[in-house]
């Protein structure tokens, strides 16, 4: 049950479902997030194909298993299905906003932008996975700090697979200065983690208790990536 005042934030690339040792397998992303009991969960590299497992949805499968209401951040149609992000939350979701962030001839990205009702208050969250070449990053980034003057809410929690291989990149440094520097933790390969491309912002950073990535045997094999938590605590924003 949600606890009042406290609020676990995930940001999980699921590489559609695909783990470490290749296999296809949403049973076991299902059974990564039962582990990290989070309030929301932002998803990247969520896959949609209709065939005669109900797991081939993979976003409705993961909901219809937790719990959780489920919002769609589809990018890409595909061969009878879609791709792209998704929010999973067992918080009452208030209001919803898809956002193109595709630069001209590269890879369909978006962001999803989303008010959740947490104990009474609203939570702005956005959830994105950003593109591969650093003009690109620059330009979506540029997008996302537009975004963040719209829509007001006193907390908002942007995260997401952000791609971003450089600590001093110029799209990590423009979303510090605006959200405050969260530390740099390691998710990928799962398997032995070294690059930060998965990251969690927290305004105001002081609500940030603490950020880690969550390595237990059955994240190392889910997926290529492992999952990011961030514990918020909402009490002692007044």
């Amino acid at each position: 049950m949600p606890t009042p005042h406290r609020l676990r934030v995930a940001s999980y690339n699921i590489h559609e479902c695909v783990g470490s040792d290749g296999r296809r397998d949403p049973a076991r992303i299902a059974a990564v997030l039962r582990e990290i009991d989070a309030d929301i969960i932002g998803l990247q590299e969520v896959d949609a194909r209709p065939g005669e497992a109900s797991e081939s949805m993979q976003m409705q499968y993961l909901a219809s298993t937790l719990g959780h209401h489920a919002v769609a951040g589809t990018t890409l149609l595909r061969a009878g299905g879609e791709f792209g992000n998704a929010i999973l939350t067992r918080r009452p979701v208030l209001d919803v906003r898809r956002v193109d962030l595709t630069v001209y001839r590269r890879e369909p990205r978006g962001a999803l932008d989303v008010d959740l009702d947490i104990d009474g208050r609203a939570v702005r969250v956005l959830v994105t996975h950003l593109g591969l070449l650093p003009g690109e990053r620059r330009q979506q980034v540029r997008r996302l700090l537009d975004l963040l003057g719209d829509h007001p809410s006193d907390v908002v929690v942007l995260c997401g697979d952000i791609n971003e291989w450089f600590a001093v990149g110029r799209p990590l440094r423009w979303l510090h200065a605006r959200l405050g520097r969260t530390a740099t933790v390691p998710t990928f390969p799962s398997a032995f983690p070294v690059f930060a491309l998965d990251r969690i912002w927290v305004h105001p950073h002081a609500a940030l208790a603490a950020l880690t990535a969550h390595a237990s045997p059955a994240a190392r094999r889910a997926s290529d990536h492992l999952p990011l938590l961030a514990d918020i605590r909402l009490g002692s924003l007044g």
